[in-house]
């Protein structure tokens, strides 16, 4: 496993939380800031740490009430707007000014609110299978596993679990591959059981709220005109229509490019042939211009 160190901050409210700090080149470049999925965690971006560590920096944060850090006292902050709070804080303690930021589905929600609200941090931008527009479809599947409990005797029972519930998302799986996301969605509990690595009360504002998030974000695409910026979509995506991913792209302009990533649903995992060389023709940019 690539190596990484263990790093900690404060939240605004107080609470203590984890991210994973991948060394990169120390050439001036900036940091990829990566931003998991609602129920995902620093380790999602193992794949993509494997690849790009070394020459890139990568910092993963858990989100608040995720893996290694702290759970919220009110699960009503488990929402975009404080984890951008907390994200600010961590960038604020790192003296981190610009970075990359590669935002999967919740993070690249994250990523569109630094957009509106601090542009200038942006060397560059993945907006991983997320938009200003969501399909209720998607938003519905997400709601009937979101925050539902789930115990397994062994890794292997985890990983066919999964695979029960996504084989229709990454039909090309096999179970190697199904028990490395086990590894990075669950954990080890101190009963010995595997048990899903995230607070299940992450769930009650989705329910209270709808899920909406109220706002209209596509006069934010417009905050990524001069940004390098690649949007990802899966083209199995239940989340982000087709439709939605080519109007953010005409939205953003010449600065974005679209990548469909073949036979996977919501979300690609940054690993995938089609992923990798969209993210490293993003970097290029990023470094060139």
């Amino acid at each position: 496993m690539t190596k990484f160190t263990d790093g900690y901050w404060w939240s605004p409210d107080g609470l203590r939380l984890h991210y994973r700090d991948y060394p990169g080149d120390d050439d001036g470049r900036p940091p990829l800031l990566c931003l998991p999925g609602l129920t995902r965690n620093a380790r999602d971006f193992e794949p993509l740490a494997e690849r790009l560590a070394g020459d890139w920096r990568l910092i993963c944060p858990d989100m608040r009430g995720r893996a290694e850090s702290a759970q919220a006292k009110d699960p009503m902050t488990y929402v975009p707007l404080n984890y951008l709070q907390d994200i600010s804080r961590l960038l604020a303690d790192l003296a981190i000014t610009r970075f990359v930021a590669i935002g999967t589905s919740l993070g690249g929600l994250i990523t569109m609110l630094i957009a509106a609200t601090h542009k200038e941090w942006l060397a560059g931008a993945l907006l991983n299978d997320v938009g200003p527009k969501l399909e209720q479809a998607g938003l519905d599947r997400i709601r009937t596993y979101v925050g539902v409990g789930q115990s397994h005797q062994s890794w292997v029972q985890a990983a066919r679990a999964l695979e029960e519930a996504n084989r229709d998302v990454y039909p090309g799986y096999g179970l190697e591959q199904w028990l490395a996301m086990a590894k990075r969605l669950y954990r080890l509990s101190s009963g010995g059981r595997v048990v899903l690595d995230y607070d299940m009360r992450v769930a009650e504002p989705l329910r209270i709220m709808g899920g909406e998030a109220g706002v209209d974000m596509w006069p934010v695409m417009a905050s990524f005109s001069d940004v390098p910026t690649l949007i990802l979509r899966g083209e199995r995506s239940d989340l982000l229509s087709a439709a939605t991913a080519e109007r953010m792209a005409t939205e953003i302009g010449s600065s974005a490019e679209l990548v469909t990533v073949p036979d996977v649903g919501h979300a690609p995992v940054l690993d995938e042939p089609a992923a990798a060389a969209a993210i490293d023709r993003l970097l290029v940019r990023v470094l060139h211009g």
